[in-house]
């Protein structure tokens, strides 16, 4: 099963991963929670394709963190569609900010929308490229000890 989908042309993949992301942001009901754990998996497999011998996995790191950019884009492009459209609620003061839903993580309601607006718009994506990078190193810090001691 691995052989096959590391022999998948790269616009199948690209396709693969833009429903898989998709549909870790609806499990997650706009929270990208499981697009973050999804992370770990596509460092997996970007640490796999990019760099098949481990000894040369820095060579593969300037490219691998350029897709892991990539699939951080399109994560905020997402959470932009789904929280962009509550970004004028900073700016009506009728807005009510105590019942729309969110938690409260700071002591005021507005401060705490607009906390919450950072965190899921900027920093959800920014961890998703941290996991997929710590993923893909992770991968190749596993095959690299295990072709040293094998």
């Amino acid at each position: 099963m691995v052989k096959k989908l590391l022999n998948l042309r790269p616009a199948g993949i690209i396709a693969l991963f833009l429903v898989v992301d998709t549909l870790c942001l609806g499990m997650g009901m706009g929270v990208p929670i499981f697009c973050i754990l999804f992370g770990f998996v596509v460092g997996w497999y970007l640490a796999l394709r990019l760099a098949p011998d481990p000894g040369r996995h820095g060579e593969a790191l300037p490219r691998l963190l350029c897709w892991a950019a990539a699939t951080a884009g399109f994560t905020l492009l997402e959470l932009a569609a789904i929280w962009g459209r509550t970004i004028p609620m900073i700016f009506d003061p009728t807005s009510d900010f105590a019942n729309f839903g969110h938690p409260f993580i700071l002591y005021d309601p507005k401060a705490s929308f607009v906390g919450w607006l950072v965190l899921m718009i900027v920093v959800s994506p920014f961890l998703q490229l941290l996991s997929t990078v710590f993923g893909a190193d992770l991968t190749s810090a596993f095959r690299l000890r295990r072709r040293s001691s094998g």
